[in-house]
């Protein structure tokens, strides 16, 4: 795991960088904000950050880090001899997670990196996409392994060709199907329909999804949409 230190003092980015790789950490150090911006920073798992550095502030740096996709999810302790409440809230305002005054306790910033590094270790776990085989779209929740459907948290009974229309709507938002393509890859294909037996199933899915049924749009004279 990748942390970056920034400070303008030589001593304790190599402080923190000897104590830091003790823990098994692998640690880069940077002496500006400008030098540090020059870097990969979507490589590093945490930011060590002073406060008061030459021309950029930490205080700059990270409204810049928090302003770019790249970089807005990077956790950052700001490390800083300024005192006083106002500094604190200032901080944690623009985006800090953790702020640790000067002088350092090695021990209190070690525990510290790991409490951030925990809490966005379960924060990403908690945002993750879900696995390939369950689609969610609000509410509604298809698990192809398991063949089941929850609306609203509430399972639903649905018939094969039920499911598999739902199950190729979701995997397909915002994409018109007409009959004949619903018909190709959603029935088996040794069995013969009439394009009316897609309407009755799309009437029958849209009841059965409830509110979301509205989603499954009918494009007039080109056929069926699940919009998100």
């Amino acid at each position: 795991m990748k942390i970056l230190v920034v400070d303008d003092e030589l001593d304790i980015c190599e402080i923190l960088k000897y104590n830091l790789e003790t823990e098994g950490f692998e640690v880069s150090t940077a002496f500006s904000a400008e030098e540090a911006l020059e870097m990969p920073l979507q490589d590093y798992s945490l930011i060590l950050l002073d406060v008061m550095m030459g021309e950029m502030s930490g205080f700059q740096m990270v409204s810049r880090l928090k302003s770019n996709p790249a970089t807005a999810s990077i956790p950052v302790i700001f490390i800083t001899a300024l005192d006083g409440e106002d500094y604190l809230v200032k901080g944690l305002n623009i985006g800090a997670d953790d702020y640790i005054a000067k002088p350092l306790s090695m021990k209190e910033v070690k525990a510290r990196v790991r409490a951030v590094l925990r809490r966005s270790a379960q924060s990403k776990q908690a945002f993750a996409p879900h696995d390939e085989s369950v689609m969610v779209y609000e509410g509604i929740r298809l698990d192809i392994n398991a063949k089941t459907v929850t609306c609203d948290g509430k399972k639903l009974v649905f018939t094969k060709l039920e499911f598999e229309l739902l199950s190729f709507f979701l995997q397909h938002p915002n994409k018109v199907f007409s009959r004949e393509d619903l018909l190709k890859y959603c029935w088996p294909q040794d069995v013969m329909v009439l394009d009316r037996t897609v309407d009755v199933n799309i009437t029958r899915l849209r009841k059965k999804i409830g509110r979301y049924g509205k989603q499954i749009k009918t494009r007039f004279g080109y056929g069926y949409c699940f919009e998100k």
